[in-house]
């Protein structure tokens, strides 16, 4: 880890090279973006690239050489999209598709399968999230946890505008999308090998696997850096944003 001088080194040929991408939501709060397409097939606005695009050039940055997409809604065109970009893509990139659905755990499980080192720790993202910061960072912290499983933590800005007041209920300030109080859970992990055999067939991870986890004291939570950019893009809104904010960053 960086900035402590007291942290422990890590071989950088330890950290995982392989990810999952859960990519089969229909992503019924994007419409009518994904009418004719699956939600991380959406582009952001003035990169022209989908937000598959930017999640496999941020993967490939951070060291991994094998992604494999587990599609559902409309995988063709995702599964086109990527056959056309191939020659382009920075990284191996192999699809499985769900033929019935089996949840989140389920999914990523049967995505999991698929992984071409089923003995070495994985990444997984949601398909939907966007951001940029050091999954070296975040591994490095796994394994100084001897986690099963690590979960980035973002703090996201509560979407309307705050008042504070005194205690005797005077207003003193409007605050404009304050961050919020609690952390929530970011959408990217980082999967020891045994995790994969501790999914569900078919179900939800965050109710059945995490919470044993967490209760075993096997699951870690990784704050993500001051300043990191983090987004899930889950509606209309969230595809303005993202387009506003890095067109602020040009």
């Amino acid at each position: 880890m960086t900035g402590d001088p007291g942290a422990r080194s890590y071989d950088p040929r330890s950290f995982p090279t392989q990810a999952v991408i859960l990519a089969g939501g229909h992503g019924s709060r994007l419409r009518p973006y994904t009418d004719d397409r699956p939600k991380p097939m959406v582009e952001i606005p003035g990169t022209g690239t989908p937000i598959i695009g930017h999640q496999l050039a941020w993967l490939a940055a951070e060291g991994v050489t094998d992604a494999v997409v587990s599609c559902g809604h409309l995988a063709e065109v995702l599964q086109d999209w990527l056959a056309a970009e191939a020659d382009r893509l920075p990284l191996r990139v192999t699809t499985v598709v769900e033929t019935e659905p089996l949840g989140r755990g389920g999914g990523l499980r049967h995505a999991a399968a698929s992984l071409p080192r089923p003995d070495r720790p994985w990444y997984a993202t949601n398909g939907d999230i966007w951001t940029r910061f050091s999954l070296r960072e975040m591994a490095a912290f796994h394994e100084e946890r001897d986690a099963t499983a690590t979960l980035a933590l973002a703090r996201p800005r509560i979407p309307w505008g705050a008042v504070e007041t005194d205690e005797f209920g005077h207003v003193l300030d409007f605050i404009e999308a304050p961050p919020s109080p609690y952390l929530i859970n970011a959408g990217v992990y980082v999967f020891s090998p045994a995790f994969t055999e501790l999914l569900p067939a078919r179900g939800d991870h965050e109710r059945t696997t995490f919470p044993r986890l967490a209760r075993e004291r096997r699951l870690a939570g990784f704050p993500l850096p001051h300043g990191a950019y983090w987004r899930a893009i889950d509606t209309a809104k969230d595809l303005a944003e993202a387009a506003r904010e890095l067109a602020a960053e040009r």
